[in-house]
């Protein structure tokens, strides 16, 4: 990810359309996707002619600033760390979900908090076997149910621990069956249904896990997700290594998803919380 764009201005000598056009390409290949990047040129096109800017290199800062403008995260984007809560971690197979829980477990743990799993991802062989091996390495309690299970009861069964223990953070997986969109968001309503009426007050987070690596399919998964539930944040996983860094620009300025965590290896402290500054200059230098 480190560093994609720090050539961006390299070889172009003069502010022309070519100027425009190329910075346009190399937006798109990393994977800021079409229409962020024709939002950002004709931004900086504005800035160019307000500020009567006549080198390219000029324009980096600029640039850098539109991009941290898109990404820019609310105030009160991490207030549910603060709050009693219950955390769905929602995404299909593959992607990193059991180990962005685990490492979001261990992170919380690591600050005091008192943290539960629920291995509400009965559909999938051996998820709550693997989310067990997390919650282990973290350090903390987990729910589990059988292969097959009512997700639901599942779930009841983590929220009745979790208000017995005083629990500050419940991380419940999900199962991440985008083939099906129909019973997923069925699960997924009857999970709420089952907060609301046993759980009520506490603060709700859906949080979609996206493979960093994937580019623009990992937009299309955000989007799909969006018809299933209403994401509050996105976790980008595999951001240490081909990852481009761009898309998660273009999935914050596109759909209004902040990205909140980024998962930057393999290690269980390998997660951060999203700077949108260190992001883009990372992105640039």
């Amino acid at each position: 990810m480190a560093g994609f764009f720090s050539k961006i201005f390299g070889g172009l000598s003069k502010i022309d359309e070519d100027f425009y056009e190329e910075i346009f390409e190399k937006l798109v290949m990393g994977d800021v996707g079409v229409r962020t990047s024709e939002e950002i040129v004709e931004k900086l096109k504005e800035l160019v002619r307000e500020n009567h800017i006549k080198e390219p290199e000029s324009c980096r800062e600029y640039l850098k600033d539109l991009i941290k403008n898109e990404m820019k995260l609310d105030e009160d984007a991490y207030a549910f760390e603060k709050e009693r809560s219950v955390i769905f971690i929602i995404g299909i197979n593959g992607v990193g979900k059991t180990t962005s829980i685990g490492k979001l477990a261990s992170m919380f743990k690591n600050e005091g908090k008192r943290v539960l799993l629920s291995a509400a991802d009965t559909f999938r062989a051996a998820a709550a076997e693997q989310l067990n091996e997390w919650a282990l390495r973290a350090g903390v309690e987990i729910v589990s149910g059988k292969e097959g299970q009512d997700p639901s009861s599942v779930l009841f069964d983590s929220i009745q621990s979790a208000k017995a223990k005083q629990v500050d953070v419940l991380l419940v997986d999900t199962a991440g069956r985008l083939h099906n969109k129909k019973n997923l968001m069925d699960e997924l309503e009857k999970m709420n249904r089952l907060i609301n009426s046993y759980y009520p007050l506490v603060h709700r987070e859906n949080l979609v896990v996206l493979d960093g690596t994937t580019g623009q399919n990992a937009l299309n998964q955000a989007r799909e997700f969006s018809e299933v539930t209403k994401p509050t944040g996105i976790i980008m996983t595999k951001m240490d290594g081909t990852a481009k860094g761009g898309i998660a620009v273009a999935i914050q300025s596109e759909l209004k998803i902040p990205v909140k965590y980024i998962g930057v290896g393999e290690k269980i402290d390998d997660l951060r919380r999203f700077d949108a500054g260190e992001y883009v200059d990372s992105l640039f230098d």
